[in-house]
């Protein structure tokens, strides 16, 4: 063979395993509808690097639908915006499903009313809890049942799906359970329905993460959240979370990584491009970054093959970042 027809072939077969690579390189993700546009941002950034070579899809199913497909095998990282829980982590470990906590941003929960909403200038935890419990179903159905101030209207409820991270923080933050809530509202894992909901409906209430807020702020009005008795209203915002005062409703973020999948140099490029550029995207998609070292924490994680969770595999309310921080550094 003349040494024409060996560079030839030779560009054929490079050319070839490019494209094999362009077609087989694929990182799947699912789960968390709020940690959704810090993923999807981060994975726009890392395909234009990446000029199209590795594919990633990012899909919606809430974070207990993602955990489902991920403790399956079905996907390589999955949205959390919640801390895994036990019988999830059980799940993982029946079908040998090790994994990586990667804290990456922090939330502010928030709790929206149609703009035209004039009553409404801030609500207690009580009085969401009025509205939002078992107890409520089929009898709290007007704003003057939960406080007598509010008009004789009838209350129209949008909230997370039962699937969803936020419906477990929020049930667990607000009523002091996780999944314990009133059934009788629309619920959905897709926020932007919620989004819909509330803009349409002068007499309703709903609650997402902050950034579907700041994408809709024409759309919607935040309220302010008085944690308890005596204690000042405070309005969501990055400030209030950076400071600790926006409470209950604050709240870490995750991805979780399959250790199997780390081992794929297209899933390992992606995760190291997230905690490199995560910081930036997560600001500019309306999140709280991270302290920069968290990022190095997490990349330190990954390094010594420091798996698993620094919860307990149990719902928990109230963990600012410096508490985080704090077990991120001891784990």
């Amino acid at each position: 063979m003349g040494i024409a027809m060996k560079v030839t072939v030779a560009a054929c077969a490079a050319a070839i395993s490019g494209l094999a690579l362009a077609q087989g390189a694929l990182v799947k993700i699912d789960g968390s509808s709020t940690v959704y546009p810090v993923t999807e941002a981060v994975a726009e950034e890392f395909q234009k690097a990446e000029k199209n070579a590795i594919k990633v899809t990012v899909g919606i199913s809430g974070t207990g639908g993602g955990f489902k497909k991920f403790c399956r095998g079905e996907t390589d990282i999955s949205d959390a915006s919640r801390p895994i829980l036990k019988s999830e982590m059980e799940e993982c470990a029946k079908n040998g499903i090790s994994y990586y906590e990667l804290p990456i941003a922090y939330d502010a929960l928030t709790v929206v009313v149609n703009p035209r909403n004039t009553f409404i200038k801030s609500m207690t935890v009580a009085e969401l809890k009025k509205m939002w419990e078992p107890a409520a179903q089929g009898k709290i159905t007007k704003w003057n049942q939960v406080n007598p101030e509010w008009p004789d209207a009838p209350i129209k409820l949008f909230g997370a799906g039962s699937d969803s991270g936020t419906f477990d923080y929020f049930t667990e933050a607000i009523v002091g359970k996780s999944k314990s809530s009133r059934g009788d509202f629309t619920a959905s894992e897709d926020d932007n329905v919620l989004v819909q909901g509330v803009s349409r409906d002068v007499n309703a209430i709903g609650y997402f993460g902050y950034s579907y807020y700041v994408e809709n702020k024409d759309k919607l009005k935040a309220v302010p959240i008085v944690e308890k008795a005596g204690a000042p209203a405070v309005a969501p915002s990055l400030e209030a979370v950076v400071n600790g005062s926006y409470q209950p409703l604050s709240r870490p973020i995750f991805i979780y990584v399959s250790a199997k999948s780390l081992d794929k140099p297209e899933v390992r490029k992606f995760v190291e491009y997230y905690l490199t550029h995560g910081e930036k995207l997560a600001k500019e998609v309306k999140f709280v970054p991270l302290p920069a070292n968290a990022y190095a924490l997490n990349k330190d994680h990954l390094a010594k093959k420091k798996l698993g969770t620094v919860f307990g595999g149990v719902a928990e309310v109230g963990i600012r970042i410096e508490d985080l921080m704090k077990r991120e550094a001891k784990m």
